[in-house]
């Protein structure tokens, strides 16, 4: 896809997506004590040990790494909840099933930082990775069925989705807005015409 081809036209690269991803909530089992922690972001209460708490996930990675806590992987996560997903995704090939905005790169973070936190990894990954192949396959399908239009609305994509796609439909509403748009065609034809021939145009005054 174009996004994928020409990593230029992308507003993002997939590790500034993931970046964003780190700021979002998972829960911890704290092993130590420590004192509550101010950051801009927001206050997080004190910790205790064996007490969960919701912490952003680059926290969550940092003490995991440190060996100060275990991650509990997210609900979604769980291999009932993603064999659903993925069932309904091969059923109903017009919509997209609701997963969480940043569940690509929640779970590639919580495979690198926190693989003996996570029930039957193998299984978990090969569904996500399941998951998101039948949804990019279902976003091409859904692109070849392109046509002119001021918006374009798919619903449920997810962050590194919308990322892919988002370069390839700016410019497909580019080239529709200039075919639907004669007097700018004829605006930038001659425009065109007058740089390619420099020479004619001295000649001329």
């Amino acid at each position: 896809m174009a996004g994928q081809s020409d990593p230029h036209v992308s507003l993002f690269s997939p590790p500034e997506v993931e970046f964003m991803a780190e700021d979002e909530l998972v829960e911890i089992v704290p092993n130590m004590r420590m004192d509550p922690l101010n950051f801009i972001c927001g206050d997080f209460d004190p910790f205790y040990p064996q007490i969960p708490v919701k912490v952003p996930l680059w926290l969550a990675a940092a003490l995991k790494k440190r060996g100060k806590c275990t991650i509990r992987p997210p609900q979604w996560m769980s291999i009932e909840n993603l064999t659903k997903v993925l069932e309904g995704e091969r059923e109903d090939r017009g919509t997209f099933q609701a997963v969480p905005f940043h569940y690509i790169e929640i779970s590639r973070l919580l495979f690198d930082h926190a693989r003996d936190d996570i029930p039957d990894i193998y299984m978990v990954r090969s569904l996500i990775e399941d998951i998101r192949d039948v949804r990019l396959h279902k976003i091409e399908t859904n692109l070849e069925k392109f046509s002119a239009t001021s918006a374009v609305k798919i619903a449920h994509l997810s962050a590194m989705e919308v990322n892919v796609v988002r370069p390839f439909v700016v410019r497909a509403l580019q080239a529709f807005y200039k075919h639907d748009n004669p007097v700018l065609l004829v605006d930038l034809d001659s425009v065109s015409d007058r740089q390619s021939h420099p020479r004619c145009r001295e000649r001329q005054e």
